[in-house]
């Protein structure tokens, strides 16, 4: 049996299994018909074809998948045959619930913010919300603070309740390119989900928010996707993030509980990020000196929708509450 047969079977078996298993942002919305639709079937669009063939980039080729809540877009990025990953396309974000900030306990209707890995398995074929994947929300740094939540979805019907909510054309189209990228023996997708582009003015605007210190540490796996146009490796110890991290010690593995190992990244990588750092803080310390206003920590709205939808989405009527206390780490 061939590569593509044997991964289209694979990719067929998983999605039978989690049909039974996972809806869109509720357990209560399971819809599983056997015998039912061929959507998630339905092949690449013709316009996104064409930007793979103009890209340099196969079918097959491995998906990267980038969220960005304050812009209400997703990106897909996919590799060339260069063997880079590069931008294939942005599509505009129906609606997100929640403010700004991760994800930190069931009910809460924040979507989640961090890096996720989405295999065959948490691909639903037969969502009520048209077609869905699972974010796989709690990660393992979730669980490292003890955050709460299920079925956590990118999913399609453009409602939200701590989901990422596209338009059902869009999600076919996604769901298409990791269909193909499975099929062509990548074993999982990463999503990077940010509450905003990770730049220094954005950085600046939100300087306020006790988000501030988890948002500096996804700008650091950002940093390292952004230089090396690869996906990073991603580990966690004491309860933080790690990027394309080696351990000194192979016997020594990384644990979310416990203290970071020694380790240490390839100099290459190494040279790259020192050099976007220092010009990244340099413009940081420019725009301080400037007394730009802060953004508001709270909106109190629930979450946000790209501008394209502007009269196609109705406000939502839920107001956020204010928590207790904020992600700290």
């Amino acid at each position: 049996m061939n590569l593509r047969a044997s991964s289209t079977l694979r990719f067929a078996a998983a999605v039978a299994v989690c049909a039974g298993l996972l809806a869109g942002c509720s357990a209560e919305n399971f819809a599983y018909t056997p015998g039912g639709s061929k959507k998630h079937l339905r092949p690449i669009s013709s316009q996104t074809a064409a930007l793979m063939q103009e890209k340099g980039m196969t079918k097959e080729s491995p998906i990267l998948l980038r969220i960005y809540k304050e812009e209400s877009e997703l990106e897909i990025w996919k590799k060339t045959t260069a063997g880079n990953y590069e931008l294939l396309k942005k599509f505009p974000i129906c609606k997100w619930s929640g403010e700004l900030g991760p994800k930190v306990k069931q009910g809460d209707r924040q979507a989640p913010e961090g890096f996720y890995f989405i295999r065959p398995e948490q691909m639903n074929p037969h969502s009520s919300y048209h077609l869905a994947f699972n974010l796989g929300f709690p990660n393992d740094f979730d669980r490292a603070w003890n955050r709460t939540g299920a079925h956590l979805m990118v999913h399609g019907d453009c409602s939200s309740s701590g989901c990422y909510a596209m338009t059902d054309e869009q999600i076919s189209d996604i769901f298409a390119l990791a269909r193909e990228a499975f099929d062509g023996g990548q074993l999982a997708f990463q999503v990077q989900a940010f509450p905003f582009r990770m730049t220094q003015a954005n950085l600046v605007r939100h300087r306020t928010n006790p988000n501030m210190p988890f948002w500096r540490m996804l700008k650091e796996g950002s940093d390292h996707f952004e230089v090396t146009r690869q996906e990073p490796k991603i580990d966690v110890c004491a309860k933080r993030y790690i990027f394309n991290a080696i351990p000194d010690d192979p016997m020594k593995p990384f644990d979310p509980q416990k203290a970071c190992p020694a380790y240490h990244l390839q100099p290459e990588i190494a040279q790259l990020l020192q050099s976007k750092r220092s010009a990244d803080q340099s413009d940081i310390t420019s725009m301080l000196t400037r007394n730009l206003p802060a953004a508001p920590v709270r909106t109190n709205n629930d979450g946000g929708s790209n501008p394209v939808f502007a009269g196609r989405v109705p406000p939502s009527s839920v107001q956020i509450q204010q928590q207790n206390s904020f992600n700290r780490q």
